[in-house]
């Protein structure tokens, strides 16, 4: 890689680093820059600030606005197969198609013989080691390995009577995505100016956050009389 600008090969050095510094507020997920962090605080807030010019629709990244553009709009398939006819709108796509030419496996299992031709695939099949069940039906609190199994729960055992959209920040059910899409901005989006407690010196950037902290605060007697045992909680 070679680069005219020193701010370009700064930003190119940072692929191949480890380290991740920015953390999202919302959930235990970091990254490596700034901007990777800012779309994904927009996957939590329901911010699409990338419209497409043609039909009107919106995305997080730029990156998904052009392959939007590609998939509905010019058709086109940029990335193709050296061996095959094969073509793809996504570089990615193309990686691992070429994998079921060579037969590569680059993501393997440290603890059996499994290997997977993509990262995906291979954190599902690691769930199978630990146990871990990350998915919780909100109706009956039933918890699965995959998101998969657990939207064939929701059909299958509780059907159309389910509100349709959960926040996936708190317990709050909504029947609408557009309210969803409020509630996720009003009280989950990130604060540049955090707000502060007025009964202790606690600060938040969430306002969900905060509101929370204000319940431990409710019947707390914090006014204490210097002459006896009385308090006060005005």
């Amino acid at each position: 890689f070679t680069a005219v600008k020193l701010s370009s090969l700064r930003r190119h050095l940072k692929t191949h680093s480890d380290e991740k510094r920015h953390v999202c507020h919302l959930c235990p997920k970091a990254f490596r820059t700034a901007t990777l962090l800012h779309n994904h605080v927009n996957t939590h807030t329901g911010n699409k600030p990338h419209k497409c010019s043609e039909c009107g629709t919106a995305f997080v990244t730029r990156g998904e606005l052009s392959r939007h553009r590609r998939y509905k709009h010019t058709l086109e398939k940029p990335f193709k197969c050296t061996i095959c006819e094969y073509s793809s709108v996504e570089a990615s796509k193309m990686r691992r198609h070429v994998r079921s030419h060579t037969g590569e496996r680059p993501y393997p299992c440290d603890q059996c013989s499994y290997a997977s031709k993509d990262a995906y695939k291979l954190k599902r099949h690691m769930l199978t080691h630990t146990g871990e069940k990350r998915y919780e039906c909100y109706v009956c609190q039933a918890r699965f390995t995959q998101s998969g199994t657990m939207k064939i729960h929701m059909l299958q055992k509780h059907g159309e009577n389910v509100p349709k959209h959960q926040c996936p920040h708190c317990s709050t059910l909504l029947s609408r995505k557009s309210d969803l899409g409020v509630h996720l901005r009003n009280l989950h989006s990130y604060m540049e100016e955090a707000v502060k407690c007025r009964d202790c010196e606690a600060a938040f950037h969430e306002r969900y956050a905060f509101l929370q902290h204000r319940k431990t605060h409710r019947n707390e007697k914090r006014f204490k009389c210097a002459q006896c045992s009385c308090t006060c909680n005005q």
